[in-house]
């Protein structure tokens, strides 16, 4: 296993050769990644799976699940919300939710990206890149005028343009990818460039644009991580909810005011406060969710502690996943570092309409 993904007190080499095999047993021999076999996949969950593959140098297994998404891919550069799982494999391009979200689409960028830093393989950028193209144009198509993106087309083919804070910060980071991808193969995307910076516009400095979702964790501490909050002004975002969303020893609350901390916000947010240069209290937060962990490696959902119950009764492959990476970028895996710490990132240009 490699030494990135050895933290102390967080998984010794052991353990996280466990985790990366619970997320392999639960990936399809089609490449699909579902929650957990039986239940449905996304493709932000599966691809964010993929990811945490390509950490423990599973590269053909990363490698497949990316293929499964460009069979997959819908004619308009979309994919479904979400799609059934099936034991037998059948049926696989029939969508159990045929919306179409617009932050679903836009992270094959982000996984793309981070299998080729991990990889180096050319030709498999070359191959990925029509469908990176597509999905982030489909994406771009549901920007508004005040640079937020919206949240989905409906399965009718109606746009929901009301924008989700949490989806347009991912949407920041998965475009800066998408740009290094184009600036990789020598193809420049001055459009995109002009549309992420509107949208880090938004995200920055227009809270109003979107809907408000305050209450979920999420939205605290994902403009963060997806590169659109930057330097003081992340810290002090960070730190200005601080106590509302972390519960000691226990974790990071989903949504409040309910009793429940989950592992996925918890490492999520240890990511951010990685990128931020807080190492230490990353650690912390990491190390306080060592309660989810089951024997077989896989972690568990959620755990609610007003009645001491992990809460789904589930342990999902983006739970282990979203942990392998805080991990990686911790222990200075260089493509996760790359992808998450945005340094090697392109910044995209605010159009002179949104300096105000």
């Amino acid at each position: 296993m490699p030494e990135h993904l050895v933290l102390d007190g967080v998984l010794t080499a052991e353990q996280a050769a466990l985790t990366v095999a619970g997320i392999l047993d639960g990936q399809r021999a089609d490449g699909a990644i579902p929650w957990f076999r039986g239940h449905h996949l996304d493709p932000w969950d599966h691809t964010e799976a993929a990811m945490a593959l390509d950490t423990a140098g599973a590269h053909e297994s990363a490698e497949r699940a990316y293929d499964w998404l460009a069979r997959h891919q819908n004619k308009d550069g979309s994919w479904y919300a979400a799609y059934a799982d099936r034991p037998d494999g059948v049926d696989t391009e029939r969508p159990q939710d045929a919306s179409r979200e617009s932050n679903f689409t836009a992270y094959i960028a982000v996984g793309v990206w981070h299998h080729y830093l991990a990889t180096g393989d050319d030709s498999f950028l070359d191959r990925m890149w029509p469908a990176v193209f597509a999905a982030v144009e489909f994406v771009l198509a549901l920007q508004q005028p005040g640079g937020e993106i919206g949240w989905k087309r409906e399965a009718d083919g109606s746009a929901v343009t009301d924008a989700l804070l949490t989806g347009s910060s991912s949407i920041h980071q998965a475009l800066r990818c998408a740009l290094a991808i184009a600036d990789h193969r020598g193809e420049p995307q001055p459009d995109w460039e002009l549309a992420t910076g509107a949208l880090a516009h938004a995200v920055r400095h227009h809270p109003e644009r979107f809907l408000d979702k305050s209450h979920y964790s999420m939205d605290w501490y994902y403009p963060v991580l997806g590169g659109a909050v930057t330097g003081p002004q992340a810290k002090a975002r960070i730190e200005g909810r601080w106590e509302e969303f972390v519960v000691p020893d226990l974790g990071v609350r989903c949504v409040l005011p309910n009793p429940w901390v989950t592992g996925g916000e918890s490492c999520e947010l240890a990511l951010a406060l990685w990128v931020t240069g807080e190492s230490d209290r990353a650690l912390e937060v990491l190390r306080s969710i060592g309660h989810l962990r089951a024997d077989n490696g896989m972690y568990w959902t959620g755990y609610v502690f007003e009645d001491d119950a992990f809460w789904p009764v589930e342990q999902t492959t983006w739970t282990a996943g979203s942990l392998l990476l805080a991990v990686a970028a911790m222990g200075g895996d260089e493509a996760t570092c790359d992808v998450f710490g945005g340094l090697a990132l392109p910044v995209g240009l605010e159009p002179d309409c949104c300096q105000v």
